[in-house]
């Protein structure tokens, strides 16, 4: 197991609090530390079945100066846009084996955690 975790979003605690309270193992990814490739954004948008719009950051400082909302929603260019500005991924993500889930209420945890 794998969380993309940003320490200062309370969604994001909580999603590692539900994970250290379960007991299970897994590796803390501080992705605007260490922000995905593009690769591994796509792997994961597929895992999770989402568009890289779908879990963009829209109200993010950064989404406004590039005119994000008017985007074409052009795949490859929009990875291409998150890795270079991986505040605008959406967090937390959990990744459990082929699952991965954008953890953001309890309902998601729990289903990354019945995924094992």
């Amino acid at each position: 197991m794998e969380i993309w975790h940003n320490p200062r979003c309370s969604k994001s605690r909580a999603a590692k609090a539900a994970l250290d309270e379960a007991g299970v193992e897994y590796t803390e990814r501080r992705y605007l530390d260490e922000p995905p490739t593009a690769d591994e954004l796509d792997a994961v948008l597929t895992r999770i079945g989402a568009e890289p719009w779908d879990v963009a950051r829209l109200g993010e400082p950064v989404a406004k100066e590039l005119g994000l909302k008017d985007l074409e929603h052009d795949r490859a260019r929009w990875i291409e846009i998150m890795v270079a500005n991986p505040v605008l991924i959406q967090r937390p993500i959990v990744l459990n084996g082929a699952d991965a889930v954008v953890a953001r209420d309890p309902e998601s945890v729990r289903k990354a955690l019945d995924s094992r």
